[in-house]
C-alpha cells in the first residue's frame, strides 16, 4: 500500500496536466500540423490525432506490458533492458541534488543542451559537453519501482518516435509545471503551443499506465489476501 500512496503524486501531476490542456485549448483558435500530428485548436475544441499517432501510442503501450509481465516490473530489470538498448544509465553520488540544480529529477533525462549539457556532462564523467543525449541519472540504491516504471514507460515512448521529447519542448514542460500562468501561455507560439501540448501527452501517458497498473497490482493482491484469508475469493 505504501507504494500506492508514494504515487499519488502521479495522479496528482495528471490533474493538473488536463488543466494546462484547457488552458493551451483556450490560447489560440489556430490549426497546426507536424509530422505526425494534426491539432485542430479551435477554442473549446479537443485535440485531433492521425492514425499513425494513435497506432504508435497503442504499440507502446502494449510493448511495455509485454515488458513487465516478463521482468515483473522489477527496476533493475528495467534498467538492464535500457542499457540493453544503448541509452547510458550513470549512478552517481548526490544525483538528486545536482538534478535539481537543473530543474530535473532522478530517472530519465532527456537531450540537454547549453549549461546544463555541461552540468549534466562532468557530473556523469563525459567531460565537457554543451549538448547530451537522453540518459538515465541516479543514485545508488533501492529504485522505487512505480517511479521507475514511470519514467521506463516515458523512455519508451522516446525511443519509439513520438513527439514532446525535443530539447524545447521538455524545456516548456518543466518551465509550464512550475509556472503555469497565463502570462507564460501568451507569449508562446504556436508551434511552441503544439510542441508544449506534445510534451504534457506524453507524460499523461506514462501517468496514465501506471496508475492503471498500480490498480491491477492492487486488486490483484487484495484478490490473493482474500484467498489466504477465507481459502476462496469471489470474483
Amino acid at each position: 500500500m505504501n507504494d500506492f500512496i508514494k504515487n499519488i503524486k502521479y495522479f496528482i501531476l495528471s490533474l493538473k496536466e488536463k488543466s494546462l490542456l484547457r488552458k493551451l485549448k483556450d490560447s489560440t483558435r489556430q490549426s497546426y500540423t507536424n509530422n505526425d500530428t494534426k491539432n485542430v485548436m479551435i477554442k473549446g475544441a479537443s485535440l485531433t490525432i492521425n492514425s499513425k499517432t494513435l497506432q504508435t501510442i497503442a504499440q507502446v503501450k502494449e510493448n511495455v506490458t509485454s515488458i513487465i509481465q516478463k521482468t515483473n516490473g522489477e527496476p533493475d530489470a528495467l534498467i538492464d533492458y535500457i542499457k540493453a538498448a544503448k541509452t547510458p544509465v550513470y549512478k552517481i553520488k548526490n544525483a538528486d541534488k545536482i538534478l535539481n540544480f537543473i530543474n530535473e529529477e532522478e530517472g530519465l533525462i532527456t537531450e540537454k543542451e547549453g549549461f546544463d549539457a555541461l552540468i549534466l556532462s562532468v557530473s556523469t564523467g563525459q567531460g565537457i559537453k554543451f549538448k547530451t543525449a537522453p540518459m538515465f541519472v541516479m543514485r545508488e540504491g533501492i529504485i522505487e519501482k512505480y517511479y521507475m516504471l514511470h519514467h521506463f514507460y516515458c523512455w519508451y515512448s522516446l525511443k519509439s518516435g513520438l513527439p514532446g521529447f525535443d530539447y524545447k519542448s521538455r524545456k516548456m514542460f518543466k518551465q509550464y509545471l512550475v509556472n503555469g500562468s497565463d502570462d507564460f501561455t501568451a507569449k508562446l507560439s504556436m508551434a511552441q503551443i503544439l510542441s508544449l501540448q506534445e510534451a504534457i501527452a506524453r507524460d499523461q501517458e506514462a501517468t496514465a499506465y501506471v496508475l492503471e497498473y498500480t490498480k491491477q497490482i492492487e486488486g490483484s493482491q487484495n484478490v490473493m489476501d482474500k484467498i489466504k484469508n477465507e481459502g476462496s475469493a469471489n470474483i
